[in-house]
């Protein structure tokens, strides 16, 4: 059974940086699309990063272009998610997940298999 545990999260200032991370077990990374959603207080969830496993294309939302940056070690089985420039808009609890989406699903929880428990990213004005 594949399972994910994120881990990097914390309280930051705003302009501030955090490195989030994705442990698979039970499963190997390099068969999947790595992919990184949040949600904050009374919204739902929402996408913000993704890295498909066939070419290594890398997709964002328009709120984390230029500041978030998506990576991944098969080696480590781990996906990493590198957070600069936060901004209070940007305090959510963190999912990864993986999975092989199809193009037209990536950006849709629907569209991945499997999800970590979360870990909250917090940051402060």
């Amino acid at each position: 059974q594949v399972q994910l545990q994120e881990s990097g999260g914390g309280l930051v200032q705003a302009g501030g940086s955090l490195r989030l991370s994705c442990v698979v077990s039970g499963g190997t990374l390099s068969a999947y699309s790595v992919g990184w959603f949040r949600r904050a207080p009374g919204k739902e969830r929402e996408f913000v990063a993704a890295l498909r496993l066939s070419g290594g294309y890398t997709y964002y939302s328009d709120s984390v272009k230029g500041r978030f940056t998506i990576s991944r070690d098969n080696g480590k089985n781990t996906g990493s998610l590198q957070m600069n420039n936060l901004k209070p808009e940007d305090t959510a609890v963190y999912y990864c997940a993986v999975g092989v989406p199809i193009l037209s699903a990536i950006r849709t929880p629907g569209g991945w298999r499997h999800w970590g428990q979360g870990t909250q990213v917090t940051v402060s004005s």
